[in-house]
């Protein structure tokens, strides 16, 4: 099957959070889904245009590319950074000219692991539901280094900034926060990362879906 299919992603605004692997999901569910839909990527908070893509700057730009483009990303420029803002039209109307609209809604400064700030993340309110990346390469490395605000990763796991990365500290940030709807694990590249994964799925009350994007390989943990 799919990862679009594995995911059950539905018609409409998909968000996608936390760590390790978000634009590259993105990507492959927006190269997946062009197939037979129209597929807008973009984000509420900051990312880098896709290079290969036609991207939209205005709403003029969008209306043009749509005609001719099945897969297309869409934002406004952000002064100095290379970075794209949220577009300039309101999310519902994206919807409305999309089949799929697949949002970017988080940062984590390129780490596996993720705990939010009180602002973040910033699902918008059409979205059907919300994916957590989580990757396994952040899993036997010290929290200081494998998560992005590691001093509130560390604090709602109830465990040191120097303590390691597990299956067990993922699950407890990801309960107290309670953001996602479905878990996809990424970076799983050894038996030993798939069984982190299937760990991490035993301790929470959601899909869990494990694999490599490079690779194009994905296993079910529920």
């Amino acid at each position: 099957m799919k990862l679009a299919e594995l995911l059950a992603i539905r018609p409409g605004v998909t968000a996608v959070i936390g760590g390790g692997g978000k634009t590259a999901l993105l990507r492959t569910l927006g190269e997946e889904l062009a197939g037979q839909h129209t597929v807008l990527l973009c984000t509420t908070t900051k990312i880098f245009p896709f290079p290969d893509l036609p991207c939209a700057r205005t709403a003029a730009e969008l209306d043009q590319l749509r005609r001719s483009h099945r897969l297309l990303c869409a934002g406004t420029d952000l002064p100095g950074t290379g970075k794209l803002t949220a577009p300039a039209l309101p999310m519902a109307d994206l919807a409305e000219r999309f089949d799929y609209v697949l949002v970017e809604a988080d940062g984590a400064a390129r780490r596996p692991l993720k705990a939010h700030a009180p602002h973040e993340p910033v699902i918008p309110p059409e979205a059907n539901q919300t994916i957590c990346v989580v990757g396994a390469s952040g899993f036997g490395q010290p929290i200081l280094e494998a998560a992005h605000r590691p001093e509130r990763y560390a604090s709602l796991a109830g465990v040191a900034e120097t303590a390691e990365a597990a299956p067990e500290t993922e699950a407890a940030v990801l309960r107290a926060e309670g953001l996602h709807d479905k878990i996809y694990v990424n970076q799983v590249e050894t038996l030993w990362d798939l069984a982190d994964a299937r760990a991490l799925a035993a301790l929470l009350d959601c899909p869990v879906l494990a694999g490599s994007l490079h690779r194009k390989e994905y296993f079910p943990c529920w």
